[in-house]
């Protein structure tokens, strides 16, 4: 309690040693207050600059800006060619071999889930089946449906090669999509013999494709319309 009584006594000492203000200074502090200052008018004057700039430049158009583009290059000037560049390149066009246009006709053929392409090219009258010669199958009767159109042609057959790719089926059905086949690659190459009409008339199956398919296998049965057999014994 000592300490803090002694502590408000010296508060209470400092504010007595305190001089009082000079009356001078008093007096012009008073007059400052009083008058009005002289750096408001100045900020006043820079406020109405600044308006007057502003609406002035608000009424003028702005300029256009022009897009800066890097410099455009100017590509050089492309040299003549010289005699010697002409002579070679004319050297080269007459060594060059004239390009050969062959003939090719490509046909299909279709029987029961066989399908066959044929390509015909003028040849020497080789018969291919699936990169195999025709006449390398064992089975005559196969090789015959394969071959039977080229027997109604006549002597063309031995100027023309037949490559013929089959897959799906199994062997007689093979052998008669390929002779659809090569039946209407044949009178696609051969255009102006009118092979089509000759060919219906030996056989309609030469260029039309058999629609007829398989019957589909039921049940209770081992095929489409046989039944198991049933004992009562």
């Amino acid at each position: 309690m000592a300490d803090k009584t002694e502590s408000k006594e010296k508060k209470t000492k400092k504010k007595e040693a305190t001089p009082a203000p000079k009356p001078e200074k008093v007096e012009k502090k008073a007059a400052e207050a009083a008058s009005p200052s002289k750096i408001a008018p100045q900020k006043e004057e820079r406020k109405a600059e600044t308006h007057a700039q502003a609406a002035v430049a608000e009424k003028q158009p702005a300029p256009a800006t022009v897009p800066q583009h890097a410099p455009a290059t100017v590509p050089p000037e492309p040299r003549p060619p010289t005699p010697e560049i002409k002579q070679k390149a004319e050297k080269r066009k007459k060594a060059r071999p004239p390009i050969k246009k062959t003939k090719v006709f490509v046909a299909r053929g279709k029987r029961k889930t066989s399908v066959a392409r044929a390509t015909v090219i003028a040849g020497k009258g080789i018969v291919r089946i699936n990169s195999l010669n025709v006449n390398s199958l064992n089975n005559p009767y196969v090789r015959d449906i394969i071959l039977e159109p080229l027997r109604y042609l006549g002597p063309e057959a031995n100027a023309i090669d037949i490559s013929i790719n089959v897959n799906g089926g199994g062997r007689m059905g093979q052998a008669q999509a390929a002779r659809t086949a090569i039946a209407n690659a044949l009178i696609g190459f051969f255009d102006t013999m009118d092979l089509k009409t000759k060919f219906i008339e030996i056989d309609r199956s030469l260029v039309i494709e058999d629609t007829r398919r398989v019957e589909t296998k039921k049940y209770k049965g081992p095929k489409a319309r046989a039944r198991f057999q049933k004992s009562y014994r």
